[in-house]
């Protein structure tokens, strides 16, 4: 407690100390915001560059993987380096099936992309896709409409190699089940003749080309190449040929080795039913005059049988018959009569 000193006054107390208020001014705040946002814009910069370092880096993978869908004008995409897997391509061109795919691509634009791949002049060259390239051509020389003059497309990235190219050729319409016995067949005899593949053997290319159908549908192929080879520039409608008339007609070919008579045969057929008719008439005639071998019917080991009471087992130079007979109380001549008769009715049957 404080008390008063002989001056008659009490000793000053020290105040409490008072803390200066320190406030941002504007000039500060102004500052201060400003750094902020430069913080907050340099992150964002950050992330955006992480963000399109590695969208470049998908692009180029999908680029590298061929995922990658360009325009291309029309005119940059040849379609003469690879041989199409199609018989009659005028006929194609011209046809329901492509008039309805023009309609399609009017209404709704062009929906599934071409593949191409670079040639050796350095344009493009089409993979796949005639019927649509076609379509969009025509489309374009009908029309005159510009947005007919580019086309969707897949670029092949690095060199798949020339078998691989036909593989690619003709998966598609595999898969759809749009090409016949005597098209696929073309394809493996057209592949085999291309330097490029390196495969001259039709039979080797069979599997390759076609090696996810089953076995049977490629027997059925090897069958048509076979057939085209002996006697396909005398067919005029070698895709009108089923598969069983093409089989049995290959199998009988291959049976006689001589194919003059089906060929001045066909010399004269001026439709598909003329055709079908000469080629079944060919495989009736070489049924009915037997011109196929058959099989010889090879002996058997043994075989054993019962006569009566009697268990007869016979083979090769030897006849065992087995009964609950004493054979040894039966008389000697009894069982040489028996015996001599056994042989003689042999004999008589061997002559008939």
């Amino acid at each position: 407690m404080a008390t008063n000193n002989k001056f008659g006054f009490a000793p000053l107390e020290a105040d409490a100390p008072t803390r200066r208020e320190r406030s941002v001014g504007p000039m500060g705040a102004a500052v201060r915001e400003a750094a902020e946002s430069l913080t907050d814009a340099t992150d964002a910069k950050v992330e955006k560059r992480r963000q399109n370092a590695k969208d470049a880096d998908a692009y180029r993978m999908a680029q590298d993987e061929g995922r990658v869908l360009v325009a291309l004008d029309l005119s940059l995409v040849g379609t003469d380096d690879l041989p199409r897997d199609r018989m009659d391509l005028d006929v194609v061109a011209t046809s329901d099936e492509m008039e309805e795919l023009k309609s399609s691509i009017r209404e709704r634009g062009q929906k599934e992309p071409i593949e191409v791949y670079s040639g050796a002049d350095g344009t493009y060259q089409l993979k796949k896709g005639w019927r649509r390239i076609t379509a969009l051509s025509q489309l374009l020389a009908e029309t005159g409409d510009a947005r007919f003059g580019t086309v969707i497309a897949r670029i092949e990235q690095g060199d798949d190699g020339r078998l691989a190219r036909y593989i690619d050729m003709v998966e598609e319409n595999v898969v759809r089940e749009d090409l016949t016995f005597a098209e696929m067949a073309q394809v493996v005899i057209t592949a085999a003749q291309d330097a490029e593949v390196g495969e001259p053997d039709p039979d080797a290319l069979v599997a390759r080309l076609y090696g996810s159908l089953h076995k049977m549908k490629k027997s059925y192929i090897r069958s048509f190449v076979f057939l085209l080879l002996q006697v396909g520039d005398a067919l005029p409608f070698p895709k009108a040929i089923s598969r069983n008339l093409g089989v049995d007609v290959s199998r009988i070919l291959k049976a006689r080795g001589s194919t003059d008579v089906l060929r001045e045969m066909l010399g004269s057929c001026q439709s598909i039913d003329e055709q079908t008719n000469v080629l079944s008439g060919f495989v009736e005639a070489s049924k009915a005059s037997s011109q196929l071998p058959k099989k010889r019917r090879e002996p058997r080991e043994k075989f054993e049988f019962h006569v009566g009471d009697l268990k007869v087992t016979a083979r090769r130079g030897e006849c065992r018959i087995v009964s609950r007979d004493d054979f040894a109380a039966i008389s000697k001549p009894l069982l040489e009569r028996a015996i001599k008769a056994f042989e003689e009715e042999l004999r008589r049957g061997a002559n008939v």
